[in-house]
């Protein structure tokens, strides 16, 4: 059993904080839980433009058609079901890139036009395009005094 010494005195409970800060700075797709599930199986950027928010979603090695996309009481749905591989007759001595199943979901803001979403997949990057619903100004008008 190899002892590690942190600097400086620290009581149990200081060390149980280091720990617990160094644990949850870990990046997004590290093992969490009791339920060994992935946080944030896959990363994503959400960009806002004028006309439509843009979300992308790094997810390289998946066919398009394992992406399901759906949206139910304003609630945005991207999932892919992965089934279970098959043992493959060579052995793997390090494993680190394995396509798992995963699924986020977003609430929809009321000024996103759901019935217009569009999706593309191109190069491992899933880009949905949210656009915007179409303001409704009131026109301006001048009223005649009679």
């Amino acid at each position: 059993m190899t002892l590690v010494k942190i600097k400086g005195h620290h009581t149990p409970r200081q060390f149980s904080n280091f720990m617990h800060e160094l644990i949850n700075d870990f990046p997004a797709g590290y093992v969490h839980g009791e339920t060994g599930t992935y946080k944030n199986s896959v990363p994503l950027n959400i960009l806002e433009n004028e006309t439509a928010y843009l979300i992308e979603l790094a997810a390289p090695g998946y066919a398009k058609e394992a992406f399901k996309i759906s949206v139910d009481k304003q609630i945005l749905t991207i999932a892919v079901e992965k089934e279970a591989e098959e043992q493959q007759a060579e052995k793997y001595i390090r494993r680190e890139f394995v396509n798992r199943s995963f699924k986020r979901s977003f609430t929809l803001d009321e000024k996103i036009n759901a019935a217009e979403i569009e999706a593309k997949y191109v190069n491992g990057i899933l880009t949905l395009n949210l656009p915007k619903k179409a303001e409704v100004k009131p026109e301006k008008k001048e009223i005649v005094i009679n």
